[in-house]
């Protein structure tokens, strides 16, 4: 699959527009007909795709590639084929005093082509659930996957060319320039997953086409621990979701919030969570995931050196590779806000530990901050759990647990603020791709009647009714 130009992703739109305009929505059966051969595409090829995977990481766990990618798109897949002819029926609506003999009701109209942007930490589900989302609304699709995973990305074209013809979907591949000229088409709707500095570049190149968003960024999701709760418990829940994908998850725990005299047992707790998780080690395990790429090995290096040099106390769990992009888990304690790890999204298995003495101080650590894609409160007691959950702002929360609001169809999934706008998954998808179009139908009854003759009286009554 060859780079795609300027030029190429304009044809694309207008012919997809053209289609799009002459063919109408695709009713509930070819909807679903569309889903299902998807769904059948991608198991087929499921082998293919955990073999891309790999080919793009170096090292990818296939266990993890099955759990964290393809079993969260076939149960996205699944839930739209059985919930979709509930959300494309139409909303009966109130209708007014005056016009009574009326009808109004809401339908939901696909919005037209949408553009999609994939990132390159899960390159299947987050690029494969946002095309779902769009062909399940009625819509046609662009989609750009990343450029820094494209063994994949080819896959994933397969797949689409396989079911669907390009004036329906289409998969562009492109680096940077490519993903900008994407961005400026004049969509009907983007859809962008990835870090919040390019999100800001698609909003802006999508704005001067007044073309709405959904932005899916990410940001520096914090881990709130109660005083006194089991601190195996909170270990195990926080290592998993920190070392998923070598920590490279959007609503990955980006650092936990410990109170004073709890620290050193959460410490203990966490390496002894590592080392059971991992009891074979990092470097040519398969059951762990490499950083994806040089650059960011380095970075990650960095942000560990910088928080070392500024008096953290660094405890590497595992042996590196600097070849094979294999970082080990690394916890860091005494940390402090003025270090790097702390002023940008880790997306590593790096996790720094900081203290609090009372609940509001970490409430007030959290909220002096931009707000995060996700947020996860461990704890029993449900006053302290309501105190810290009513007086924070942020996109998904899961209580003692980690990553698992995710991995609900029928919750939305979106960030606030940094974090991101709008939100899908389940109806809120369904819904931000389509337009709620209201209707009202006017009885032989209604409102330009009670002007005329002789209805004087009785509209000057209804109306003193109502504005009384």
């Amino acid at each position: 699959m060859s780079d795609a130009t300027p030029a190429d992703l304009h044809h694309i739109l207008d012919s997809q527009r053209a289609a799009f305009l002459q063919d109408g929505p695709p009713d509930l059966k070819q909807r679903r007909t569309d889903l299902r051969r998807l769904k059948a595409e991608i198991l087929k090829r499921r082998t293919e795709i955990v073999r891309a995977l790999k080919t793009d990481f170096g090292q990818r766990s296939e266990r993890e590639s099955a759990i964290v990618e393809l079993i969260p798109l076939v149960q996205s897949i699944n839930y739209m084929i059985a919930h979709l002819g509930c959300w494309m029926k139409p909303e009966r609506r109130h209708v007014s005093a005056y016009f009574q003999c009326g009808r109004a009701w809401v339908v939901r109209q696909p919005v037209g082509v949408v553009g999609i942007i994939a990132p390159w930490n899960y390159p299947v589900s987050l690029a494969l659930v946002p095309l779902a989302t769009a062909i399940a609304a009625g819509n046609r699709a662009m989609l750009k996957p990343s450029e820094f995973t494209p063994a994949t990305s080819a896959v994933i074209g397969e797949i689409v060319q396989a079911i669907f013809p390009p004036e329906q979907i289409s998969v562009v591949t492109g680096g940077g320039d490519v993903g900008a000229a994407f961005s400026a088409l004049p969509f009907d709707h983007i859809l962008f997953t990835g870090s919040t500095a390019v999100g800001k570049k698609v909003a802006e190149a999508a704005a001067r086409n007044l073309t709405p968003v959904t932005l899916e960024l990410g940001g520096k999701s914090p881990v709130v621990i109660a005083p006194g709760f089991s601190m195996q418990r909170v270990a195990d829940r926080v290592a998993f979701g920190k070392l998923t994908n070598a920590g490279q998850t959007c609503i990955a725990p980006d650092y936990v919030l410990v109170h004073e005299n709890d620290r050193d047992a959460f410490a203990t707790a966490y390496q002894d969570a590592v080392k059971k998780q991992h009891p074979g080690g990092y470097v040519g395990s398969p059951d762990y995931t490499a950083i994806l790429n040089a650059h960011h090995y380095g970075r990650l290096s960095g942000l560990i050196d910088n928080a070392e040099a500024q008096g953290a106390r660094v405890i590497r769990l595992g042996s590196d590779s600097a070849t094979d992009h294999i970082l080990a888990p690394v916890l860091l304690l005494d940390v402090t806000p003025q270090m790097a790890v702390m002023q940008e999204e880790i997306f590593g298995p790096v996790l720094p530990v900081l203290t609090y003495r009372t609940l509001e101080e970490a409430i007030a650590f959290i909220n002096a901050r931009p707000r995060p894609l996700a947020l996860y409160y461990f704890g029993d007691n449900r006053a302290e759990r309501d105190r810290v959950l009513k007086n924070t702002v942020s996109g998904n929360v899961t209580v003692n647990g980690t990553l698992m609001h995710y991995v609900q169809e029928d919750l939305p999934f979106g960030g606030v603020g940094d974090s991101g706008i709008g939100a899908y998954h389940g109806k809120e998808g369904f819904m931000a791709l389509t337009h709620a179009r209201g209707m009202y139908r006017q009885g032989r009854f209604n409102a330009a009647t009670l002007l005329q003759p002789p209805f004087g009286r009785l509209a000057d009554t209804i109306t003193n009714l109502i504005l009384r």
